[in-house]
């Protein structure tokens, strides 16, 4: 796929003088950083109104087809069939922004003694293939395996990146979003799931074995790509950027902007 990739977007048109909402829909995973960066931008300029929702990627990248926002979050790249999409209804490819970097973490209880997974235990576990602790090193006990809805952007990228667009295991508790699936793992000594590295709060994350390393999802490992399962996060948008949505966007991708994403705990995209 090829995209027009731009730093800036905006879609809105003033009405009557004053300026409609930027309305930004999707990622789940995204939903608190982008919150984030609302609240501050908005602080900085209270003329301007940021709206924004989660409800999934592929929820985001649908209302983006629809009309119904401006700009779509996502932690996965659109589609192919998504791109197509747009293209027959507003005669463009579509916009990419990378706004962020993140790892994709998987979390245990933290009275689980593991400290790491290979990528290939990891698939096995999520194809239920490997259903007992002992299996990987772990106690006597059922793997109680938790992921997320196949809205989710970061269920698309577990599907794609880690299990090679294989199903994932009928037993698979599926949750709503990340931080219901890290309530879960908290409260389950026996649980696994995964999700991004921001949200690893009260659980443990596993490093990944590469090797004879055990690698974590850090910033550095992101940003060299070390970590086998580190992503970009994204804003998409239909149109020419402009006005409100363009000063958010360039707001996002400025240094205090992505001091911010350091701070809700991805990692910054330069």
């Amino acid at each position: 796929m090829s995209f027009i990739r731009i730093a800036v977007l905006a879609l809105l048109v003033p009405l009557s003088g004053v300026a409609a909402p930027v309305t930004v829909k999707g990622s789940d995973t995204m939903v608190i950083l982008v919150q984030r960066w609302a609240e501050d931008f908005m602080k900085k300029n209270p003329g301007t109104k940021i709206q924004v929702t989660g409800g999934g990627s592929g929820t985001g990248i649908s209302a983006l087809l629809n009309g119904t926002t401006d700009i779509a979050s996502s932690s996965r790249a659109i589609k192919e069939a998504e791109q197509e999409k747009l293209r027959g209804r507003y005669n463009t490819p579509g916009h990419e922004i990378a706004v962020a970097k993140d790892g994709v973490a998987f979390y245990v209880n933290e009275k689980n003694p593991l400290s790491s997974l290979t990528m290939n235990q990891l698939k096995q576990i999520y194809l239920g293939d490997i259903t007992n602790w002992k299996d990987v090193g772990g106690p006597d006990a059922k793997i109680i395996v938790y992921s997320r809805e196949n809205s989710s952007g970061t269920y698309v990228f577990v599907k794609d990146h880690l299990l090679n667009g294989d199903d994932f295991a009928a037993s698979a508790q599926t949750l709503p979003g990340t931080a219901a699936v890290v309530n879960a793992v908290a409260k389950e000594k026996f649980g696994i799931g995964y999700g991004g590295a921001a949200y690893g709060k009260g659980i443990r994350e596993l490093k990944v074995k590469v090797g004879d390393d055990e690698v974590a999802p850090s910033l550095e490992n992101v940003k060299s790509g070390k970590y086998p399962l580190a992503r970009d996060l994204y804003f998409y948008l239909r149109g020419k950027p402009a006005d409100e949505a363009k000063g958010f966007i360039d707001f996002c991708l400025s240094e205090p902007g992505q001091k911010i994403v350091s701070h809700v705990g991805y990692f910054p995209i330069r």
